[in-house]
């Protein structure tokens, strides 16, 4: 288990802390779980405070001995009550700010008024951008974390090949990956930004339930166990000259790495296996194409055009009427990080150490889907791969 070091933290507020300047804010305030783990190592129920200038105050609520072990920072005191925060900021001669940036993306409106009150007289305006950007480049440190999770996930990938049989339910194979997981040190939670988007260990299933569109904004749905869910691996048993998708997320000290592999029992049909092979395509021209100041949408649109071109306009990205305007995501810490190979994301470039996966894939409903995903960082020529599972069309 690794304690997040002083020296990253101390980096990361103060690369937010010259977002804030050039968008003239005070201070920014901060209390979601994967916000916190990033800028303070914990995430202790509370509040993390950063001023434009100064130290970064973490105010904790629940539980402050846990904070004081987890996190290096130098500022970390107990409250009990958004009250409390003006007086606390008062200690360490701070004013309360006129320009406040908060997660309005994710902070649930009845918390938002609690705290709104305490800073009345303060403009709250959106810090979420800024706190994404200052995440979207990982260092040297993170990425190393990202690669003990691809090697967590190329484990399940091989014990995959191992139990897949004939008869066995998505379910079943379901189990045994995620048993493999947590056995490798899988921390079991994925996090994901968007509301109401939640993701298990990922999507595994067969034949034709992988082309099942689902609410969630991803390619692939899946039927799932019962409706509560709505999404992954189902009581649906897996049979011969079929697609099964073991699309698994790695998790690993806070870090998370995605990956997609296509397999089978005996062989796929001629179409399958065209557009399995395409898929792949598609991903070496990503490969291809991207490096530092390319714009997110240009490589969108370039890969995208090439599925066109191949046949796959009413197939790429989900089934026809169920398809996403996006091939890949940001990922770290939660799945849908900046940046997101999508379109319309015209002035947004890529940066050395930008993180994010990769997966074009073909939906054929009543059949199934094939693809590949693939977890990349940025370096100075192009993309370097994390995750590295054996990437063919796997024939059991």
């Amino acid at each position: 288990m690794r304690i997040t070091p002083l020296s990253e933290l101390e980096v990361r507020y103060q690369k937010l802390q010259k977002l804030m300047g050039e968008a003239g804010l005070d201070a920014v305030m901060m209390m979601q779980s994967a916000d916190l783990f990033y800028f303070t190592g914990s995430i202790q129920q509370g509040v993390y405070y950063v001023p434009v200038s100064g130290e970064p105050v973490y105010m904790v609520r629940k539980e402050y001995t846990r904070a004081r072990m987890e996190c290096g920072l130098k500022e970390i005191v107990p409250f009990k009550s958004p009250k409390d925060l003006p007086g606390i900021l008062a200690d360490f001669g701070y004013s309360l700010p006129k320009k406040l940036g908060m997660e309005l993306d994710v902070v649930p409106v009845a918390t938002f008024q609690r705290f709104q009150k305490v800073f009345a007289d303060s403009a709250v305006s959106d810090a979420s951008g800024l706190i994404r950007t200052v995440r979207a480049v990982k260092s040297d440190y993170e990425i190393s974390i990202m690669k003990d999770a691809a090697l967590q996930v190329d484990r399940v990938y091989k014990r995959a090949k191992e139990v897949i049989r004939v008869g066995m339910t998505d379910l079943e194979l379901v189990a045994e990956l995620e048993f493999t997981a947590r056995k490798e040190g899988h921390q079991g939670i994925t996090r994901m930004r968007g509301f109401n988007s939640e993701l298990f260990y990922g999507h595994t299933f067969s034949g034709a339930d992988s082309a099942v569109p689902a609410y969630l904004d991803a390619p692939l749905g899946g039927i799932g166990v019962n409706p509560s869910i709505g999404q992954g691996a189902s009581y649906k048993r897996i049979e011969k000259n079929e697609p099964i998708i073991v699309d698994f997320i790695g998790a690993f000290d806070g870090y998370l790495v995605d990956q997609t592999r296509t397999l089978c029992i005996g062989g796929l049909s001629d179409e399958l296996k065209r557009a399995y092979d395409d898929m792949y395509r598609i991903q070496n021209r990503l490969k291809e194409i991207a490096r530092p100041g390319v714009a997110w949408g240009e490589i969108y649109d370039d890969c995208y055009n090439l599925a066109c071109q191949l046949g796959y306009k009413d197939h790429f990205m989900g089934s026809s009427g169920a398809q996403v305007s996006f091939i890949g995501h940001g990922i770290g810490t939660e799945i849908d990080e900046f940046p997101f190979i999508a379109r319309g994301f015209k002035d947004q470039v890529l940066e050395e150490k930008m993180t994010f996966a990769f997966e074009p894939k073909a939906v054929f409903p009543g059949v199934g889907c094939v693809g590949i995903e693939n977890t990349f960082w940025v370096g100075p020529e192009g993309l370097k791969h994390l995750t590295f599972s054996d990437e063919e069309l796997a024939v059991l």
